[in-house]
């Protein structure tokens, strides 16, 4: 088992987040007249900054597919890991299927929440820091802000706001998950 291999998968998920972060901020500082409340993340999708927001999200996608196949490799959780590829998958074929391809956008974007929301939950059976406690909370608002977006019940956010209930949280754990594979603080099969 190469820890290095392990180390660096964490950091490409890191940095995948990060850098769509920054850039989705970018893009929707840019886009006129864009509301965080009355428009859907994937608005800067299609329009003036769709070259960035596009981009950025495929490169997410890629960084985590890439991760997982590494953490795979080193022998973390399967089921940790196929979540994990899964929201990859999804948040590259956002970028690839822009939100004007109707439901070929809406396949990914409900596989990326989904299936982070799930890897949110599931991290507490593999992350060895005390920060394990806190992702099954991530999970659980992510799912519950899908089902309530799903639902169109915004609860006085808008429809963008409440996309975010689903959004943000998975940022927060995949940021920390992903420090917590750096720092290999995950549990690894015995040798």
């Amino acid at each position: 088992m190469d820890n290095d291999k392990l180390g660096i998968a964490g950091l490409l998920v890191f940095v995948g987040v990060a850098q769509f972060l920054l850039f989705m901020n970018i893009a929707a500082y840019l886009y006129p007249g864009y509301s965080v409340a009355e428009n859907y993340i994937s608005d800067l999708g299609v329009g003036p900054v769709a070259h960035i927001f596009n981009t950025s999200i495929i490169v997410l996608g890629l960084l985590g597919v890439v991760g997982t196949y590494l953490m795979f490799r080193e022998g973390v959780d399967k089921i940790f890991v196929f979540f994990m590829f899964m929201a990859s998958i999804g948040a590259a074929g956002v970028g690839l299927f822009p939100e004007n391809m109707g439901i070929l956008h809406t396949i990914p974007s409900f596989i990326t929440f989904f299936f982070a929301g799930l890897g949110a939950l599931y991290s507490y059976r593999v992350d060895l820091s005390k920060l394990k406690y806190i992702w099954p909370i991530m999970g659980l608002i992510s799912l519950a802000a899908l089902v309530l977006f799903a639902s169109k019940s915004y609860m006085g956010l808008g429809k963008g706001g409440m996309e975010r209930m689903i959004v943000y949280p998975v940022f927060v754990w995949l940021l920390g998950i992903s420090s917590s594979i750096i720092n290999k603080s995950i549990k690894l099969p015995k040798k």
